[in-house]
């Protein structure tokens, strides 16, 4: 990567940092570009130069919140579908329970009243883009014939759901809820074991050794 390029990245960064801080402390409506530029230490036409509205720096935020770490998400093959929700769980908990995810959402909720396209953003670049690829992963092992016949988008939001009521939403509620690294696992556990039971064909119900 050249010199002038890595510079380029590194502002985006600092923004984007800056940005974060701001919105998840003061609120969507309230805080400025102007401000945001002043916090990153850049100057405004920089700041407008790469992220043009609020909007856009926004959505750069809640991509930045729904990447892990800029890895592409997991996409298991067919076959073994015990193992394959345990990743897939897994890296919905990651996600979840990420730094700062939780200010997200409050952030969102209250301002979408004013600014619905925030809601949306979330929803289309987060939870909706990991609900298509769990169905489409679903879809893969009804053609397996390791998942019974049935509509994937309704067992995925369930499986899904399962392990947000766990681990998320009392988080979201409660600024006291703390969770263990063993229970996450388990709330993951008892998703996979639930989804299971109800959908898996018989031969792919029982336990694999992890």
């Amino acid at each position: 990567m050249g010199y002038q390029q890595r510079v380029k990245e590194e502002k985006a960064a600092a923004i984007v940092e800056a940005a974060t801080q701001l919105f998840l402390e003061n609120g969507y409506e309230r805080t400025s570009l102007a401000q945001v530029a002043r916090t990153a230490g850049v100057s405004t036409a920089t700041l407008f130069k790469r992220f043009p509205t609020k909007a856009a720096l926004f959505e750069a935020i809640v991509r930045r919140y729904w990447t892990l770490e800029g890895r592409r998400r997991i996409s298991p093959e067919p076959g073994d579908l015990r193992a394959a929700l345990r990743q897939i769980g897994g890296e919905y908990a990651t996600l979840l329970t990420a730094p700062g995810m939780t200010s997200l959402f409050r952030t969102v909720i209250a301002e979408t009243p004013r600014f619905p396209e925030l809601g949306r953003m979330n929803f289309d670049l987060g939870k909706r883009d990991f609900l298509e690829g769990l169905c489409s992963y679903l879809r893969s092992e009804q053609e397996a014939g390791t998942l019974v016949p049935c509509a994937v988008d309704t067992a995925a939001t369930q499986f899904l759901g399962m392990i947000s009521g766990q681990i998320f939403w009392p988080r979201l509620l409660l600024t006291d809820f703390v969770l263990t690294g063993s229970e996450t696992d388990s709330a993951v556990e008892e998703a996979v074991s639930t989804l299971l039971a109800r959908y898996a064909a018989p031969t792919a119900q029982a336990p694999r050794a992890r």
